[in-house]
């Protein structure tokens, strides 16, 4: 399997990925035909075209030459890849040639971002990073349209900055979503261990109940046999 260095040297350095159909500019730099074709087209009409990586200029839009090794390379690489599924269904939003899987998603950006986008993403705090989602919308406050980073156990609810500072909940004591969620989960993790022990408690006097029945049972069947017994012998003593 290729090292983790041999396959940075697979990735479009343009949409981070390994290549698809590379093609080669005349200064020598690799991009999936797609990616390149993109940014040539957005040079039309100023003049001058450039190489993203090396800002080489061309006067004329430049050929570009398939790059036949680098992408039986490349499908060789993809071919032998373990594939990933992580059961969301949720794609990167910027890998726009070939679905790659997201593994987190910025509330903040409303995308998803796959390995290579995560690594180059924005960690300041205003990016609040999730696992893979596609619905954006629930994430925001509906009245103030900002991101829900508080939780407020007084309304059950999460709610936004401008709702704790001048909206209804005001004065409100609040804490952070992921302080709340911590909380919750001890509390639930307590109320989960109390609910097996009243189980296990639950399931120990059915057992004994059950004990019990089998063994009025057994009381009542001899009982019935006996005084059945006795009605036969008072038959038979009758002449």
């Amino acid at each position: 399997m290729a090292s983790a260095d041999q396959r940075d040297k697979l990735n479009c350095s343009t949409c981070l990925n390994i290549y698809t159909d590379p093609v080669t500019l005349p200064c020598g730099h690799n991009y999936c035909q797609g990616c390149i074709g993109n940014v040539l087209g957005t040079q039309e009409g100023s003049g001058v075209y450039s190489c993203p990586e090396c800002r080489a200029e061309f006067v004329d839009r430049p050929a570009l030459q398939r790059n036949r090794k680098l992408g039986n390379i490349a499908e060789r690489f993809l071919s032998t890849r373990p594939e990933r599924n992580d059961g969301t269904g949720i794609s990167c939003t910027y890998c726009i040639h070939s679905p790659v899987p997201a593994v987190k998603s910025c509330l903040h950006c409303e995308a998803s971002l796959c390995d290579n986008h995560f690594n180059t993403h924005s960690k300041s705090g205003k990016h609040v990073l999730t696992e893979p989602t596609t619905s954006f919308g629930e994430q925001k406050c509906s009245v103030h349209d900002e991101l829900l980073i508080y939780y407020c156990p007084e309304d059950y609810t999460c709610v936004c900055v401008s709702c704790c500072l001048a909206g209804e909940h005001r004065g409100h004591q609040v804490a952070l979503l992921s302080e709340a969620f911590e909380k919750m989960k001890v509390k639930l993790g307590n109320a989960m261990g109390t609910l097996t022990l009243k189980r296990e408690e639950t399931e120990r006097k059915v057992q004994v109940l059950q004990e019990h029945r089998r063994e009025v049972e057994g009381k009542a069947a001899a009982e019935t046999e006996r005084v059945s017994a006795l009605f036969r012998d008072i038959r038979e003593g009758i002449p």
